[in-house]
């Protein structure tokens, strides 16, 4: 329990004294994570739209793969990436091995599946007969899907949630393409994971609290909006 207290402690303290090292690893877990997130919705989004309502062959094949992918072991995702990115590597000319974009990288790979997966239910959860009235009174398929989406972005904000979840707790991913170099690639879990090796008990318990206080407070702000907007 000392612990658990002195970890409080020392957590309040380091944001109330604004600690520099704290403060550059706090921003770029949020920098990466809010990115990833960013490219996975641009990416996660369209492709759950054109599962839930298209019928092509290897749909049923693409719906596995994307089904599997929600539950892709994040270490697996970082070694893909780091084999495509290490100088053997066909991206190896890129020289983005152990830089916040190669973390980027990672944790788009984790994140889009999630985003897709829970897009394509959502839009399998409304009212088919929605769907038909559109195409009734002469709606495209784009303006079907634009539709859809209107009616279900407030269930489609769970996607957001559990991409941002995903991605901002990695750390086998993320330690294997970004090195966990200080002042450049090092984020809050791998922090957390060299102060608790280290035997930085309580200094590991504040970056773990400050972790769970960002994740809090993304998810309450868009659980918010969630509950606000079915009230509407």
């Amino acid at each position: 329990m000392d612990i658990l207290f002195n970890g409080f402690k020392e957590a309040l303290a380091l944001l109330a004294g604004l600690d520099p090292y704290i403060i550059s690893v706090t921003a770029l877990s949020l920098k990466v994570s809010l990115i990833a997130v960013v490219i996975a919705l641009l990416i996660g989004i369209p492709a759950g739209v054109l599962l839930s309502l298209s019928e092509f062959p290897g749909r049923n094949l693409v719906v596995a793969v994307v089904n599997t992918g929600m539950s892709l072991p994040p270490v697996l995702a970082g070694l893909v990436v780091y084999l495509f990115l290490c100088r053997s590597g066909p991206l190896g000319s890129l020289n983005l091995l152990y830089s916040p974009a190669a973390i980027v990288i990672a944790q788009v790979i984790i994140a889009t599946p999630v985003v897709a997966g829970l897009t394509m239910a959502s839009l399998k959860s409304l009212d088919p007969s929605l769907r038909l009235q559109a195409l009734g009174l002469g709606a495209s398929w784009y303006q079907c899907a634009m539709l859809l989406l209107r009616e279900g972005r407030f269930s489609n904000l769970a996607a957001v949630m559990a991409a941002f979840g995903a991605v901002i707790s990695e750390v086998g991913a993320v330690m294997i393409v970004g090195g966990d170099i200080k002042g450049d690639t090092r984020v809050l879990t791998t922090a957390l994971v060299l102060e608790t090796r280290m035997g930085n008990y309580e200094r590991a318990l504040a970056m773990g609290l400050i972790l769970l206080l960002i994740s809090f407070a993304i998810n309450a702000v868009l659980t918010y909006l969630q509950h606000r907007g079915r009230k509407i």
